[in-house]
């Protein structure tokens, strides 16, 4: 069996902290970190030989230690003006997607003048939710923290435009992959790093109890969005299989806690699927539990991915179950869904390129075939 070159980490993983104690022992002063991360995140130099502020060895034993680029551009699919889904190729041959939303579409209900990028944080995924694409090849590995950053790095770059919205939604449970996921958001938000604010940044995660209790005592303010899909076990486990390991007694109680900790709301999500999660019992449980957890609710059209058997309930049903959940007093949207003609349900892109590379083939069902070929 082959195996992947190793390459040196990524620098976009680094903290100028972390930097000090290396360019001690290079004989450099510590003054040196900042430099090297305004070269990075400031003037988004792409080799160490642009460095210009810095010496030829220090150039050198930088570029023997780590790497400024991981991954490469392969494809985008949308436009300007719509969603754009954006596939890298990784440095082991692997695929992942980010989406870049527009400013006038709002990603976690209603509009948004924010420019908001959907990140992956894992290739593939372990927690086969039912009506998702990003687990049908099963689980590949983690993505580092390097490779999160990059993901905002290079799409900037590529869409020429400035990311000030970040969603923890791409493919991959966040919450799996909590110490990148978390050491990205700390770089993402640093002055140095990429500035965003930390109440700009979403987590969402499809229930995993304990990592939500962990985020609500992390010191920045991020947002958390939790997959919910069933406001009932039984409807739940049908769709999440997470449920079973946390069923939603164990998961509320955890968004007790992260109430106790953050000021910041919980946004429930909710992809509506015709005669599965669509009934009027649903919509009054949830608006109860809504209420109680004082939590925001976007509801989601489901998005089509073929060869699966679910479809979405008519625009008459969408309403009534909007507008029931909000008689209980909670802010709930009906999401306009977006990115049909661009495969824009999580993974599907991604398998479709995998597919084709021969990276996925005998170890997937021959469903997950068709899936992956989009046929």
């Amino acid at each position: 069996m082959s195996s992947t070159p190793a390459i040196p980490p990524s620098l976009l993983a680094t903290t100028p902290e972390e930097l000090v104690p290396m360019l001690a022992e290079w004989n450099e002063k510590p003054f040196r970190a900042k430099q090297i991360m305004e070269w990075v995140y400031r003037k988004r130099t792409e080799t160490f030989e642009e460095m210009s502020s810095l010496s030829k060895p220090l150039q050198a034993a930088l570029a023997e230690r780590f790497s400024l680029r991981t991954m490469k551009y392969a494809r985008v699919e949308g436009s300007e003006d719509t969603t754009r889904k954006y596939l890298f190729k990784l440095h082991d041959g692997r695929f992942i997607e980010t989406v870049l939303i527009p400013a006038s579409m709002g990603l976690l209900g209603g509009r948004s003048d924010r420019r908001t990028l959907c990140v992956s944080s894992q290739v593939g995924c372990a927690y086969d939710c039912k009506f998702c694409a990003s687990g049908l090849a099963g689980f590949t590995r983690n993505l580092t923290a390097g490779e999160i950053v990059e993901q905002v790095v290079q799409v900037e770059k590529l869409a020429g435009v400035r990311v000030d919205n970040l969603v923890f939604m791409g493919m991959g449970e966040p919450m799996a992959n909590y110490t990148n996921v978390t050491k990205a958001i700390t770089i993402l938000n640093a002055q140095w790093g990429m500035n965003i604010g930390a109440r700009h940044m979403t987590v969402s995660t499809s229930g995993l109890a304990p990592q939500i209790k962990k985020l609500a005592d992390f010191p920045l303010q991020v947002r958390i969005a939790i997959s919910l899909h069933g406001a009932s076990d039984p409807v739940r486990d049908r769709i999440m299989p997470v449920n079973r390991k946390y069923p939603l007694a164990e998961l509320f109680e955890a968004l007790e806690y992260w109430n106790e900790k953050k000021k910041q709301y919980i946004t429930f999500e909710f992809i509506l699927i015709k005669d599965v999660n669509d009934s009027r019992e649903q919509a009054n449980l949830l608006g109860e539990v809504a209420a109680r957890l004082n939590a925001k609710v976007n509801l989601i059209p489901y998005n089509t991915v073929e060869g699966l058997p679910w479809v979405r309930p008519s625009e008459k049903v969408q309403k009534l179950f909007r507008d029931t959940v909000a008689s209980y007093d909670v802010m709930a949207t009906l999401r306009t869904e977006k990115g049909h003609d661009i495969a824009a349900a999580c993974g599907q892109l991604r398998l479709k390129q995998e597919t084709a590379d021969g990276i996925i083939d005998s170890a997937i069902p021959e469903q997950r075939k068709t899936i992956a070929a989009g046929v």
